[in-house]
């Protein structure tokens, strides 16, 4: 009988990302996104195999809970080879096993092909900041990339609550307190709970599952700690509904009002194919809160607006919708137009705002990009000259310094 050593080894040579385990067929693993045999010399495993398997790497406590709940969670280790978070799971009454792998090191923020605004967010002293995104969608690698940050230019502690621990942090200029559910606490409530007596600059919460997880981590960001964590959700305004369906109607007026005022960024991601086809890169939704933004989430009749206003705010605040960022990737010729479209959040919507650049080739409409930057930041100086004249201005210097952005916008339009 293989081992599941030897398929993770096997696995690990083939460049894959994930292992699928199921009685009756040999061994896939997904590379690239595609689905794809493990090797036609490795027999069909039975449900034998993978009880055998699975009960090999569970300790006494995670067998117990594996055979009341019929599911677990657990990280791995296989010296040489790497680390792996698994789902140990039943299904037709035999045991199914699905892997990830888990890179050894934290990949550097730079490396992450993230915006610039990312750092920004992860210098920030307090608030709330949520990275959401479909399974599989990197929100753990920018996680992990914004906590490598923090390590390396801060001295801080950084507590972090995981099920599982994923990536092994060391100290640099930080103290990293890493908790696993299970083994170092019972729940992440508990953990946070804890958390607060134990001096933290920096929480990071693996995921916010419950009613009770939200609310102490919106107290802990409302107490000035810098509260990290993710959601299964597809952009900010679907991000801003979760929390809220999470409590009773009654209840949800005041949720808002501590969103509003704690919440600091929503950064959501999909992983798109790279042109060249042998990797991802991020497309990113980045929902910084502001005035205008703070205003949107407290009214209720106000969340559709939320997209808008992302769009809006790209120039003078760094934030970005999906399309936008896909445009900027399609720009730099990371990805295909086919590629974009099928990660859009509107396909239809974003055909129609591509067309009207699609006759420029790449370095065109990158150039095209770069000059529309331009003219948002010459704008963008404008504006901000335009509110330290108007703090002590007489009306008439007002009018001023609107004729000059009136003559601004007349002088590009030519």
């Amino acid at each position: 009988m293989i081992t599941l050593d030897e398929i993770l080894r096997i696995a690990m040579r083939k460049g894959a990302s994930d292992v699928h385990l199921k009685a009756g067929i040999i061994p896939v693993i997904r590379k690239h996104g595609s689905l794809r045999p493990l090797s036609s010399s490795i027999p069909a495993l039975t449900s034998k195999d993978l009880e055998t398997m699975a009960f090999a790497i569970m300790d006494e406590r995670q067998r117990k809970i594996f055979e009341a709940q019929r599911d677990l969670d657990l990280s791995y280790g296989l010296a040489g080879v790497g680390r792996f978070r698994l789902n140990i799971l039943m299904q037709r009454g035999t045991i199914r096993m699905v892997i990830r792998n888990i890179p050894d090191t934290v990949t550097n923020i730079d490396d992450l092909h993230l915006p610039p605004i990312i750092k920004k967010i992860a210098e920030r002293e307090r608030g709330l900041v949520l990275v959401t995104g479909a399974t599989g969608s990197g929100k753990t690698s920018t996680l992990a990339g914004m906590i490598d940050h923090i390590n390396r230019t801060q001295s801080k502690h950084i507590l972090m609550i995981e099920d599982p621990t994923e990536f092994l942090i060391r100290d640099r200029k930080c103290i990293i307190t890493q908790r696993e559910l299970g083994t170092d606490t019972i729940s992440f409530a508990a953990s946070l709970r804890a958390a607060l007596r134990q001096d933290p600059d920096v929480i990071l919460i693996g995921e916010m599952r419950d009613r009770e997880t939200i609310e102490i981590a919106l107290l802990a960001a409302e107490t000035g700690h810098l509260v990290l964590s993710t959601l299964h959700t597809l952009d900010a305004q679907e991000t801003i509904n979760r929390i809220l369906s999470t409590f009773e109607p009654h209840q949800q007026l005041q949720i808002r009002l501590q969103l509003a005022s704690v919440l600091t960024a929503v950064i959501s991601q999909r992983l798109c194919t790279t042109k060249s086809g042998d990797g991802y890169v991020p497309a990113l939704e980045v929902m910084l809160n502001n005035s205008r933004m703070a205003d949107i989430i407290v009214d209720p009749n106000r969340t559709s607006e939320m997209r808008k206003a992302i769009e809006e705010s790209q120039s003078a605040w760094g934030m970005c919708t999906f399309d936008q960022s896909l445009m900027e990737l399609i720009a730099q010729d990371a990805i295909t137009y086919e590629e974009a479209l099928k990660a859009s959040t509107s396909p239809e919507n974003f055909a129609i705002r591509y067309s009207g650049v699609s006759h420029m080739d790449g370095k065109k409409w990158g150039e095209g990009t770069k000059f529309a930057r331009r003219i948002d930041e010459a704008w963008q100086d404008l504006t901000e000259m335009d509110v330290e004249t108007t703090a002590g201005s007489k009306p008439n210097e007002k009018k001023a310094v609107g004729a000059e952005k009136i003559g601004f916008l007349k002088k590009f339009k030519k």
